[in-house]
């Protein structure tokens, strides 16, 4: 398998032989394009993508510095609507008995502030500035985005399956005295339609059992790359339950290809999208090292 890395226009005819269901696997490829996935998924073909992994920019938390970048909307009701419009695009993309897995965390407002304190544990985090407390909202709410999302993307024609809590055993720490420590995100499981490619038997719970709606998974840190890094243990799953080999799987944030990385490794090929030219160039050196130098 190769991997096209560079802009849509450069690389249609990749694109074309990525959506031919008749490619045989001496010809399999993959793509990782640089653009804004709202323009990106509008020029991509039908019906193609067989499921999406993809974890978006949370709303308010980090400035990931890109022109056009999603999370700092002043209204996290903006940041809803541009979440709905563009999984409304993968609808379009995914195939009829395709799926989603969405992950997202939440956030609390601002209490007023404009400005977010430094994180001595996690520098990372730091941002100069954060959106103010929206109207309807109070100082110290907890926003619901997960949700809103979620119900924005069932409004869409979106099936939302199931919410899947991602339970963070070694999660930051907080230095709140007022509520728990946020130690969960959630991972929404949707189809296109109401039956889908779902192989329940490819991935089991402790004593066999079906798998349960809560996965134990810790982070896992990735020095100078993309600081808000898929847990490849959170993807490695999604991909064995819900394709085949030399399916498509998509991710349209696709920061520092972890997606792009667990799909070559079980034998499906990847489009991933990447708007910040650096993590475009992380994920192709990560993918030549993690994967090209020791399964291609």
């Amino acid at each position: 398998m190769r991997v096209d890395w560079g802009e849509l226009g450069a690389l249609n005819g990749s694109v074309a032989s990525l959506a031919n269901d008749a490619q045989p696997p001496e010809r399999w490829a993959s793509i990782g394009l640089l653009g804004d996935a709202r323009t990106v998924l509008s020029r991509l073909p039908g019906g193609f993508v067989q499921t999406t992994i993809t974890s978006p920019p949370y709303w308010g938390l980090r400035d990931y510095g890109a022109s056009g970048q999603i999370g700092l909307e002043d209204d996290p009701r903006d940041y809803v609507a541009t979440l709905a419009a563009i999984f409304t695009e993968v609808h379009r993309v995914t195939r009829s008995d395709g799926t989603l897995w969405l992950n997202l965390g939440d956030s609390y407002t601002s209490g007023g502030r404009k400005w977010r304190d430094a994180d001595r544990k996690n520098p990372v985090r730091a941002m100069g500035t954060r959106p103010p407390t929206p109207d309807g909202l109070k100082p110290k709410d907890l926003v619901g985005i997960p949700w809103l999302v979620a119900f924005a993307l069932q409004d869409a024609g979106w099936y939302l399956r199931s919410d899947i809590v991602w339970n963070k055993p070694n999660c930051m720490p907080e230095s709140v005295k007022d509520r728990p420590t946020r130690s969960h995100e959630y991972l929404f499981l949707f189809s296109k339609s109401e039956r889908y490619i779902y192989d329940n038997t490819a991935v089991r719970g402790d004593n066999d059992r079906n798998l349960r709606t809560v996965w134990n998974v810790p982070t896992r840190p990735f020095p100078g790359a993309h600081f808000a890094t898929f847990p490849p243990e959170l993807i490695r799953p999604c991909v064995t339950l819900a394709s085949k080999r030399g399916d498509v799987i998509l991710d349209p944030f696709f920061g520092s290809g972890t997606v792009g990385i667990e799909a070559a490794r079980q034998s499906r090929r990847f489009l991933g999208i990447e708007l910040q030219p650096a993590y475009l160039e992380i994920a192709r050196r990560r993918f030549e090292a993690e994967v090209t130098a020791t399964l291609l």
